[in-house]
Order: structure tokens, then C-alpha cells, then sequence
């Protein structure tokens, strides 16, 4: 009876493992406000000082792994993003990105189609200093 539990409890560990989803193009660093700060690894050699930057309030967001999570991992695989970060606590989103590929309307219609329930207001952007 043993052999056969520590077989199914082994095959289900690397089931589990191998169908984890390991995105290369994302690299995650935690920074001193909690929050974590998704950084794409081909943008990350680049200068982010070059990219212009998003600020932006996201309403309905509930919980900080539930809802800023995912809105931020949506936020930081958009193509042209050098780092995204979802601040839950004061419900405050920042993107660093290339304005020649991205606009507000992306971010907008990002946020919304997370969930659904999302909502996006106090657009602020600001263009690199050239």
C-alpha cells in the first residue's frame, strides 16, 4: 500500500509542477512598499527613465492577490510596458512604458477586462524628459 500512495502522492507533485506556467518574459522584485513590481526582462536592460509614465486610480478592487495581482500581471505583459505596480492599499496604479507603442485607452480596457468590475479614473500621464 505504500509504494502505490508515495507514487500517486509523487505523480501528482510533478503534475502540479510541470503545469506551472513559468513566464521568461516577466521578472518580479519586490520594492519597499509591499507592493511587487513586475518587470519585463527585455525592457529591463533598457533605460526606463526614457519611458514615459501612467498613474492612474483602479476602483473595485477587494483584496490585494485577488484583485491588484492579476491587474497588475495583465498590466506588465502588455507589449511596450517596462514595469507595472498596483499599490491595493491606496488603490494607485503605475506603468512605466514606451508611448510610441501603448496609450491610455490600452491601460483602460486592460484594467476593465481583468474582471469585469473594474473601473479606471484620475488618468495622470508623464512624458520623459527628452
Amino acid at each position: 500500500m505504500k509504494p502505490i500512495k508515495f507514487t500517486l502522492i509523487l505523480s501528482a507533485t510533478l503534475l502540479l509542477f510541470s503545469n506551472c506556467k513559468n513566464n521568461p518574459k516577466a521578472e518580479v522584485v519586490a520594492v519597499e512598499s509591499g507592493s511587487v513590481e513586475s518587470t519585463p526582462k527585455a525592457v529591463a536592460e533598457t533605460n526606463l527613465e526614457d519611458y514615459a509614465t501612467a498613474s492612474f486610480t483602479i476602483n473595485g478592487m477587494a483584496c490585494k492577490m485577488g484583485c491588484a495581482k492579476p491587474i497588475e500581471k495583465k498590466l506588465a505583459k502588455l507589449d511596450g510596458v517596462g514595469s507595472a505596480v498596483v499599490d491595493f492599499e491606496n488603490k494607485l496604479a503605475t506603468v512605466k512604458f514606451d508611448a510610441k507603442k501603448l496609450s491610455s485607452d490600452d491601460f483602460i480596457k486592460t484594467v476593465e477586462a481583468v474582471g469585469g468590475k473594474y473601473t479606471v479614473e484620475n488618468f495622470t500621464l508623464a512624458k520623459p524628459k527628452l
